[in-house]
């Protein structure tokens, strides 16, 4: 007998799977991936139950991550001047890379083809080939190298010289063989993190000594606007039309707006919850100070508070 599809129109039914004897498709935990500095390992949490589902062994002091298109993940160990290359699913490290000064942070291409990681010591860019887990290049860009941000486009990279920088560096990385210095220039206070908003044409700085932050024109002209911030240093990631600012000293994460730079809301988070990350239809801090995860939704409203390591020190989303 023959079923006429016409029929199941009618009833609302023509999409049912099952009549067809197609597959379900079965929908995976976005993941939240936290550090845990002391400890030599990576902490895997479910972010619809805030629950921890694994640890991952590392070598010694994993102390940033970066997650990137195709579940590529990057872990810099600056005390091991090292990186660790992880893979999500399953969780395990695929490499290792040693011979590094000490790596601090790391951006990944948008076509996963690359990562670009800061060494403070050395004062480098390094471009590491994610595909064959290789140091393939990299370029002198000034001492105390540490936050970075990549536009977009996968074109152009600034890097905060220090924790509390006196100069940016904005670096071509257009080829990534081939990485260059563009220009140094000196933001409006000390700087701490930088971040590339969602459209590429501004950068937000944020500040390593005062409560300031100061969104940037990406192209160095126009004007500079800054906004006031709960206690530095201070950490940015974006949503849908917004900035999280995250402040460790100030046990808060702001939400700004993106068109005003107006604060529609702040959360009270765990005493040093300096690093934040937006992103898979959440937010997550951790806290070096207590250990803990927090994960907010989207609109920056606690969900769950969850305690993953005794210090964590940086997060990544992968969706």
């Amino acid at each position: 007998m023959e079923l006429d599809r016409r029929g199941f129109v009618g009833l609302g039914l023509a999409a049912l799977p099952a009549l067809a004897g197609a597959r379900v498709p079965v929908r995976r935990e976005p993941l939240a991936l936290a550090t845990a500095d002391t400890e030599a390992h990576v902490v895997v949490v479910g972010l619809a139950r805030g629950k921890v589902q694994r640890r991952l062994a590392t070598i010694e002091d994993p102390r940033s991550i970066e997650s990137g298109p195709g579940e590529h993940v990057v872990v810099a160990h600056p005390a091991a001047g090292a990186l660790s290359l992880l893979t999500v699913r399953p969780a395990r490290v695929r490499r290792v890379l040693r011979g590094l000064g000490a790596p601090r942070y790391a951006a990944i291409a948008p076509d996963a083809g690359h990562a670009f990681v800061s060494d403070g010591a050395r004062g480098e860019l390094v471009v590491v080939d994610m595909r064959r887990g290789r140091i393939v290049a990299g370029v002198e860009v000034g001492a105390g190298a540490r936050h970075l941000s990549l536009d977009p486009a996968g074109r152009t990279l600034w890097v905060a010289l220090g924790s509390s920088a006196t100069f940016i560096a904005v670096v071509d990385v257009s080829d990534p063989l081939r990485p260059r210095v563009r220009r140094r220039f000196q933001p409006p206070f000390r700087a701490h993190d930088v971040a590339f908003s969602p459209s590429g044409r501004r950068v937000w700085v944020t500040s390593g000594q005062v409560p300031r932050l100061a969104v940037l024109s990406a192209r160095g002209a126009g004007r500079q606007v800054v906004l006031d911030a709960d206690r530095a240093p201070q950490h940015v990631s974006f949503g849908r039309g917004v900035a999280f600012v995250a402040s460790g000293e100030g046990a808060s994460v702001r939400v700004h707006d993106l068109a005003d730079g107006r604060v529609r809301r702040t959360a009270r988070v765990p005493y040093g919850s300096y690093n934040v990350q937006a992103g898979a239809g959440a937010v997550v801090t951790p806290s070096l100070a207590r250990g803990t995860l927090t994960i907010l939704d989207r609109a920056g409203r606690v969900q769950h508070e969850v305690e993953v390591a005794r210090a964590a020190h940086d997060a990544c989303l992968i969706p």
